[in-house]
This record gives structure tokens, sequence and C-alpha cells, in this order.
């Protein structure tokens, strides 16, 4: 679930704060200062989460013997659960305290990471593959209010102006401990046995989920002091609130006739290209490079050292350009890493690849979110997201299930080839029809 948003004005004492002091807010009212901090270790400990148990998921699967097909079906359930309960979380959403929900949500979620750890007691490799896969199904559930609600809380919590300020600053705290955490786990994953080893790492996973909520808790949504402030130039429509409650109504279709339909179709296409190679790259990394678990925690480590140092930069690139043009040119760049993942051929080459792809994702990680936001009535931001969540899990089950049969008709390269085209066209589109 890459997680996350952000646009604003570019100063010299931004960059100094990032080099010198992460967390200072000196330049920003008092009054957001808990926010903002409690958005900052949200990530932090999300970082520690996706480091270890998120990132070598794929990893532990391939390696207890899973296929293609299977390694897909992990990614799969939650698109699958998501795509069913996305409109009704997103009008539960609407009928609740956004910041009091995403909570709640986030903590029955993150509860099934801790039934991770004894699955190696319990089963044998083939047996502990498919319990995974059912875990990922029933954690889908309160995994889509989160999805959908997280987003509007960030809109709710973060003021316009602060947005891509709060944004680059959450991609760097993540990006440290990410790049921690993964280093760390894949030097626990060198020396522990396979199954122990794992065990370790999806308990640290736990707790930096655990934590994660816990800052989620003390997020406090501000939608009523930054609607006065920015009237909605676009009012939801006014029969919204008395229409009937038939089909058409529920699942809030005139989206589908608003200029918002051009930015869902561009993020679908963009979220397809990006969750294709997704089930390739363990079996690539794995049964071609023949890279080991630390190894490939280095290879991240080295990824997200430069989504570190292109998230210092965010700000000022997508002030200057626009949140628009870095996620289509974002969007393109990305065709890099699958195309030189192609033409590595040793440990060096993967940590060189891994290395140069941090950069493109850091700006596009942190605007295509922004650029979404940018196109979304303030009043009317859940039902936007739930379609957006939509089509987010249409792009991710889509991905996963139709890489592999890529990959057995064309061969695992040529399908990396075929995918880095494909992302040229989903930033191209986003330029010109977004």
């Amino acid at each position: 679930m890459i997680q996350h948003a952000q646009s604003g004005i570019c100063n010299r004492s931004y960059n100094r704060s990032m080099r010198f002091k992460l967390f200072r807010q000196s330049d920003i009212p008092e009054k957001y200062h808990s926010n903002f901090k409690h958005l900052y270790l949200d990530i932090a400990w999300f970082g520690v989460l996706s480091g270890t148990a998120v990132n070598f998921l794929n990893v532990y699967a391939t390696r207890l013997g899973a296929s293609g097909l299977q390694i897909g079906l992990l990614t799969a359930m939650a698109a699958i659960v998501n795509l069913f309960l996305a409109i009704p979380a997103g009008r539960w959403i609407e009928k609740r305290h956004t910041g009091r929900a995403v909570f709640w949500s986030s903590v029955v979620f993150r509860a099934g990471y801790l039934l991770w750890i004894p699955l190696p007691w319990l089963f044998d490799a083939q047996g502990q593959i498919w319990a995974l896969t059912v875990l990922a199904f029933l954690m889908a559930i309160p995994l889509t209010p989160l999805g959908v609600g997280f987003n509007a809380l960030f809109a709710e919590a973060v003021p316009e102006r602060f947005r891509a300020q709060v944004a680059g600053t959450r991609n760097v705290t993540f990006a440290i401990t990410y790049m921690l955490t993964s280093f760390g786990a894949g030097y626990i994953l060198k020396n522990s046995p396979l199954e122990p080893g794992y065990q370790i790492i999806f308990a640290i996973g736990a707790f930096g989920a655990a934590m994660s909520s816990y800052h989620i808790y003390h997020v406090k949504p501000l939608q009523a002091e930054t609607s006065a402030l920015h009237p909605d130039p676009h009012p939801a429509p006014e029969q919204q609130a008395d229409s009937p409650r038939g089909i058409k109504s529920a699942l809030r279709l005139d989206i589908w006739r608003t200029p918002f339909r051009n930015i869902l179709l561009v993020l679908f296409f963009f979220h397809l290209t990006h969750y294709l190679p997704t089930p390739l790259y363990p079996l690539y990394n794995v049964r071609v490079l023949n890279l080991n678990d630390n190894n490939l925690g280095t290879g991240t480590a080295l990824y997200y050292l430069t989504v570190l140092i292109g998230s210092t930069q965010f700000r000022r690139i997508a002030h200057h350009y626009g949140n628009k043009k870095v996620t289509g040119f974002g969007a393109a760049g990305m065709a890099l890493y699958p195309f030189l993942l192609t033409v590595t051929r040793n440990v060096w080459q993967f940590y060189a690849v891994s290395f140069l792809g941090g950069f493109l994702f850091a700006m596009i990680n942190g605007a295509y979110i922004n650029y979404m936001l940018e196109n979304i009535p303030p009043n009317d931001r859940p039902s936007h997201l739930a379609w957006y969540t939509i089509v987010l899990n249409v792009a991710i089950l889509a991905g996963s299930l139709i890489a592999p049969s890529i990959t057995a008709v064309v061969g695992l390269v040529n399908a990396l080839v075929i995918i880095s085209v494909l992302r040229i066209f989903a930033g191209i589109s986003i330029l010109k029809w977004g």
C-alpha cells in the first residue's frame, strides 16, 4: 500500500532546517505544530513497519517456495476487498470524526501483523503462504476505511500552503527509518535461521505499526478553519443531501461526470504500471540475480537513501513545476528502474540501480497525492477518495494478476521491459490528459 501528499513556498531556511533539524517548525504557526509533529512520527514508525515486515514479506514467501501467482495473490487480496468496500467506507467516514475513524481502522488493521509472528510454529511452508494470504484478506477489511480516511485526514489536518513542506518532511522521515530498518533487517536475516529470523522481523514491524497508530490518534482535523479560509470553489451538488437512496446515489456515480474523471483514469494507468512488477521483483532478485536477504536489505537502504536526498528538494521542485508536471515526469522516469534491473548482472549493479531509483520515487511519492487533492472539492473528499481507492485497488489487482501471465508468455526479462515502456506512456497520459 505504497502510502502517502503535499504544495508550498520554497525558501532557504527550509533547506537549512532539513539539513540540521528535521522537525524545526519556526516558520509554521504554533497551532499546527502538534499535528505536523505527529504526522512526522506516524510516518517514521510506518517506515519501521515497511522496512521490516512489509518489505520482506514477498521475499519470505519466495523463500518458502511461493509461485508468482501466489505472490500476486498476497497483494491482490487487499485489492479485492477494497473494491467492494471502498464506497461504503467512504460513506462511513463521512458520518464520523475523521481522526477517530482513521485511528480505530489503523488499530484493527495493524493488529493483523501480530498474527504473522507465530505462523512458522503452526504451519509448514505452503501452509504459511496460504495463511498469509488469508490474513491479507482479513486485514484488508479495516485497511479500506484507513486508506480512504487517511488522505482525507491529511487534507483536514494540514493547510494547503503547508502540504508540500509536510509531505517532503514525511518523505524524508520515512526514508530514514525505512533505510535503517531494512538494512538492519537484512543483517538480522543473514545471521539467523530462516523462520526465526523472519519472526524477529515481523515482531519489529508489528511494534512499528502500533506506534504509528498511536501518533495517528493525536492528529486533529482542522476542517472548520480551513473551510473558512478556503471556500470550496467546487461545491458538491445540492441534491446530494436530499437525494433518494438509490444505487446511483449510494455509489456517487455523479463523480464520473466531473473533471475528476480524468484524474481517476490517468492515476489508474499510473498505479497499474507501478504495481505490475511487484510480483516479479522478488522472483528476479532471488532466482535470477541470486541475491540474499542482506543484499536485498542493503539495496533497499540505498534506494531510500536517495529517496531521503530527493525529498529534501521536493518542496522547491513542486513549487516551481507544479504537482501535475512532477507526477507526470516522475511516472515516466520510473521506467528506468525495471529497465535497468533487466541489464543488472551482479550485486554491485543492483546497488547502483537501487541508488538511482530512489530519486524519481521521492518526487512522485510526494506529488501525486497533492495533484489529486488539488482537484477534489474540500467538502466532498471522502466520496472522491473512495473512488480513488477503488481505482487504486483495481490497478493493484490487475497488476498483481496480469504480471505473472505476461511473464509466462514473454519471460521475466521481457515482461520488465514491457512494463518500462508502459510507465513512460503513463507519465505522458498524466501530462496530456490529467
